[in-house]
């Protein structure tokens, strides 16, 4: 306990930019949750058990469209199939989590997957406590938005155009932090160079599945020479 209180107190500074994008943007969700009829105890529920942004906003629609399951698992798959390639990249982390591996995989949004790919435990805080702690405070954020947007939504009528802003600020404050490791910037360029190709190629509907193809072998091939750039000083 004492261990993952410490772990707590240094995994905080580093989720600051994903608590305030969760906390606008799971408003957002909330009250537009609550504006199709459904109260803030379905908002808390769908950020506890599905907790996806993306797939929660879809959702919404979905519900409005009346009971169509094959629909749902479809749009679904589409809207989230970029996790497939998260959790593989993590298998090797994950590893030694025992039991807690299981929430690990369920807490892994796109900003927690940034932030557990480059975020170091401090001196002192053990590794597994540390990154456990990334995210379980980062779906508490969530939750929280999420709650509270149900809550606003049903007491104030508030005009939610634009805040979905948030979400893309946030991306850009954790590519931000990251490019500032010098190790970190080969990786990003590939993945912006990547991502633009597939998106020239296969057009808006199909770029981001085909750029996680393309990075994942990409990145498999050239995992080596990618690690030992690790093995040299991160100051920018």
């Amino acid at each position: 306990m004492k261990e993952m209180h410490k772990a707590v107190k240094a995994a905080f500074p580093v989720t600051i930019p994903v608590l305030a994008g969760y906390l606008f943007m799971g408003m957002a969700f909330g009250m537009l949750l609550q504006s199709a009829g459904y109260n803030a105890w379905w908002a808390f529920f769908m950020a506890l058990f599905i907790y996806a942004g993306s797939g929660q906003f879809l959702a919404v629609g979905i519900l409005a469209a009346g009971f169509n399951p094959l629909l749902a698992f479809f749009m679904t798959l589409m809207v989230n199939a970029r996790h497939i390639f998260y959790g593989i990249s993590m298998l090797e982390r994950f590893k030694n989590f025992g039991k807690a591996k299981w929430y690990m995989v369920l807490s892994l949004t796109d900003e927690t997957f940034a932030l557990l790919t480059a975020a170091v435990p401090p001196k002192g805080v053990e590794a597994k406590p540390f990154y456990l702690a990334i995210a379980m405070l980062d779906h508490f954020y969530w939750i929280a938005g999420c709650t509270l947007g149900g809550l606003f939504g049903a007491a104030l009528p508030i005009n939610t155009k634009g805040i979905d802003f948030v979400m893309t600020a946030l991306f850009v404050v954790i590519l931000l932090e990251q490019w500032q490791q010098k190790s970190n910037r080969i990786p990003a360029i590939i993945g912006l160079g990547g991502s633009l190709l597939c998106r020239v190629v296969f057009g808006p509907q199909w770029f981001i599945l085909a750029a996680m193809a393309l990075l994942l072998v990409v990145f498999m091939a050239a995992k080596k020479p990618l690690e030992g750039r690790l093995a040299f000083d991160d100051t920018p």
